[in-house]
């Protein structure tokens, strides 16, 4: 299997290059702004700035009729936070062929990043997402994934039937992942690899969008300038919601750059506050969050922040997945047992997952299977 053309290049959306100017397909598979040129692979045009080798070998690449080797060149690069060397270009060249999420993410040497991918929908933070999202909905507005990762959250609004939805993040290969095996096939999705720190992708509202970030703005220095952009993102009448925010007071809020409860309440004045334990069991029970008061935001592992100036109603059906959805048992449990995909995720999620998710699987799942994570609703090519 090969990386494919960019047919939709430019095509879902007017994109804007990181010093903000606006860019439009000189070829199938680029992108130009007048003076510099960027790839376009999988539909996914790269516009990371600080990286004109990359850049330039990326396009060049391209130019020659080899997407493959254009694709290894951007499934090499990472985040300022990546610790680990790349993968050498055989292992990515093998994994442009992986029939599986599962291979994909070893052949392309994601690590502890691959493995929070595989188990996202088992994880509490995702439920705490699933649980703010449904308090605060998107309702019909476009929806804009900010640091969207693999994409497991617009997977799961695409399959409600939200239309119109954006994923940005600044890693390739984690976007590679959503288009390859995450998003459903043929999903109206536009993915874009971009810094937040620099001008932002996307144009300016012409209607109301809601915005989400999710277990990411902790890892960014500036964060109000995000939030300055997030909020002018949405547009008037927008939401913004910023879920899974460490902090800095909990010993287990202490990765990235975290702040304390009051500083993250601080930067979305008027925004609605959860503690991520109580999003988390609200999923599980199946009911609407209640919002934190100052002692609960203060003891929470992590802040989350809902800001909606539409204030639309809540959608208790996003809490679970869309009813066509076929549904698996969750693959972490191996001949009836529960087990943990490694010591790292146990110890960053396994004490909270253990609440809902039994040590042994049981005789009769029982109608809240799906809530307790028993039952999930999981990638074909997982």
């Amino acid at each position: 299997m090969t990386a494919s053309p960019a047919a939709p290049v430019g095509a879902a959306l007017l994109w804007r290059g990181p010093d903000g100017r606006a860019l439009h397909a000189d070829t199938r598979h680029t992108l130009t702004d007048g003076l510099r040129r960027w790839p376009v692979v999988e539909g996914i045009p790269w516009l990371r700035p600080g990286r004109d080798d990359l850049r330039e070998r990326a396009v060049a690449a391209l130019d020659a009729g080899e997407p493959d080797a254009a694709a290894v060149l951007l499934l090499r690069d990472a985040d300022d936070w990546w610790e680990s060397a790349p993968p050498p270009p055989e292992q990515l060249h093998a994994g442009l062929r992986a029939g599986t999420l599962r291979e994909a993410v070893r052949l392309l040497g994601l690590g502890r990043v691959g493995v929070y991918f595989l188990h996202r929908w088992s994880d509490p933070s995702w439920l705490a997402a699933l649980a703010l999202t449904a308090a605060h909905p998107p309702a019909g507005r476009p929806v804009v994934d900010l640091a969207c990762g693999a994409g497991h959250l617009l997977r799961h609004l695409v399959r409600h039937g939200h239309r119109g939805a954006v994923g940005v993040d600044v890693v390739f290969a984690k976007l590679w992942l959503a288009r390859r095996f995450v998003l459903p096939p043929g999903a109206r999705v536009s993915l874009v690899c971009a810094d937040l720190a620099a001008a932002w992708p996307l144009p300016p509202p012409t209607a109301p969008r809601h915005v989400a970030c999710h277990d990411a703005l902790y890892f960014l220095p500036d964060k109000a300038a995000v939030v300055a952009a997030a909020l002018a993102c949405a547009g008037p009448g927008g939401a913004l919601l910023l879920g899974h925010l460490h902090n800095a007071r909990h010993p287990a809020g202490r990765a990235g750059l975290p702040l304390p409860a009051e500083e993250w309440t601080a930067l979305l004045p008027g925004a609605t506050a959860y503690a991520e334990e109580e999003l988390t069991a609200a999923a599980v029970a199946g009911r609407p969050p209640e919002p934190a008061v100052a002692a609960a935001l203060a003891a929470t592992e992590a802040v989350s922040l809902a800001r909606d100036a539409a204030s639309a109603a809540a959608d208790p059906g996003l809490l679970q997945p869309a009813p066509t959805s076929p549904l698996r048992p969750n693959p972490l449990y191996v001949d009836g047992s529960r087990r943990w995909p490694d010591p790292r995720w146990a110890e960053e999620y396994g004490g909270r997952a253990a609440t809902y998710l039994p040590q042994r699987w049981p005789a009769e799942p029982g109608p809240d299977a799906v809530r307790r994570r028993l039952l999930l609703d999981l990638p074909e090519r997982w």
